[in-house]
């Protein structure tokens, strides 16, 4: 058995051949999420609908690697307008409402591929969570 646990999640993959997490003990860590949507594989042209499908990849991630969002340490999100904030802050408050709760967050400004306005990644920690069977 690998000490390395590679999770992939259904309807999101790379383009590369690398899976959408990795796991090594109690750590979690993303790749890039982006805001493809899930059922059509687009990337939606605005970045309300960017950042409400990374939020839902993010849930998709933990749920399947069985975490939920407490587990989370930090969140990187890479803006291309770094500025534009208000999409990105809805979804942020929506996951972690309570501000005594909340991961590290840290904002990029970035060029990104294609159409895509928002990409995040994650750092989770895993040690409170139940076996998944």
């Amino acid at each position: 058995m690998t000490r390395r646990t590679s999770i992939d999640l259904p309807g999101f993959s790379h383009a590369n051949p690398i899976p959408a997490a990795s796991r090594v003990g109690p750590f979690l860590a993303s790749g890039a999420i982006t805001g493809r949507d899930p059922e059509t594989r687009e990337m939606p042209p605005g970045l309300d609908e960017q950042c409400a499908h990374v939020f839902h990849h993010v849930r998709t991630l933990l749920d399947v690697a069985g975490a939920t969002t407490d587990d989370i340490l930090k969140m990187t999100f890479h803006l291309v307008d770094y500025r534009d904030r208000d999409a990105l802050n809805r979804e942020w408050l929506a996951m972690f409402p309570d501000p005594a709760s909340r991961p590290a967050r840290q904002v990029i400004a970035t060029q990104l591929d294609g159409a895509a306005l928002v990409h995040c990644d994650l750092l989770a920690v895993l040690t409170d969570t139940p076996e998944r069977p």
